[in-house]
């Protein structure tokens, strides 16, 4: 969280709702906070935890989430008027009838380029596929992360990544977009650009373990497989792994430049 996002707001902002988890969630809250605090109307996490304790510590309101028509029924029975949502690093899928509490709509930070990459496991598909890696920030519709885009910032990798190291650095990257992205956003100057569908790739949670398999009997480019072991490495998660009779092994890769 560098000085020059410490930007101090003027003029007159949206009411913005965030919904926030994780690191980013906390780091984004944190700067808000402390330069746009008369912009948010409220606060909601996963739990009373440090977003929720920034939140209380600067007078705006923040509940525990239990449902989109909580959300929806707090904000009416106390009369807070929305024009913006903004989905922080949030584990669940926004839907109505929450989506049309706020005037402007919702946006969403999503962990790759879109859309490259929409859906689950982001960085693991990155590598394997070799795709375009990034941060975006885009609106929420009916679809899973297809809304229009609003910003983006492209992160460049090498075979010196692994999921670890995207993973990281797609987090920070994240809240330097919305830092950056921000003050354009509380005076609705928000360009929005249609994702092209016929381009990029989406996966379901379900699809890493499968993916993650490494037949003994199979052939493979030495790039995919190493593209492979490379994804999945992460330290204190599952990796890739093969069986050999009725022993299961796990393997990671350690790739670093050679130095001559």
């Amino acid at each position: 969280m560098g000085g020059h996002h410490r930007l101090v707001g003027s003029g007159r902002g949206m009411k913005v709702v965030l919904m926030a988890d994780d690191v980013v969630g906390l780091n984004v809250a944190r700067w808000l906070l402390d330069n746009y605090r008369s912009d948010v109307a409220l606060v909601v996490t996963m739990a009373r935890n440090e977003i929720f304790d920034a939140a209380v510590a600067h007078g705006v309101s923040a509940i525990v989430f239990e449902s989109d028509l909580q959300v929806v029924s707090y904000c009416q029975n106390n009369e807070l008027a929305i024009d913006l949502g903004l989905v922080v690093w949030w584990p669940r899928i926004i839907r109505e009838p929450l989506l049309a509490l706020a005037r402007e709509g919702f946006i969403n930070t999503h962990p790759s380029l879109l859309p490259y990459n929409r859906g689950k496991h982001y960085n693991f598909w990155a590598l394997v596929e070799q795709a375009p890696f990034g941060v975006t920030l885009h609106f929420i519709n009916d679809d899973i992360d297809c809304g229009d885009v609003v910003a983006q910032s492209p992160i460049n990798y090498s075979w010196e990544d692994s999921g670890e190291t995207l993973f990281l650095k797609a987090r920070e990257a994240m809240f330097d977009l919305v830092c950056d992205s921000y003050p354009r956003l509380r005076l609705s100057n928000i360009a929005r650009q249609p994702q092209d569908a016929s381009l990029g790739s989406f996966h379901f949670a379900k699809e890493l373990e499968s993916a993650s398999v490494v037949d003994l009997d199979k052939s493979y480019p030495a790039r995919d497989l190493l593209n492979l072991l490379r994804a999945r490495t992460f330290a204190g998660h599952p990796s890739c792994w093969f069986a050999d009779g009725n022993d299961q092994f796990e393997v990671r890769v350690n790739i670093r430049r050679k130095v001559t």
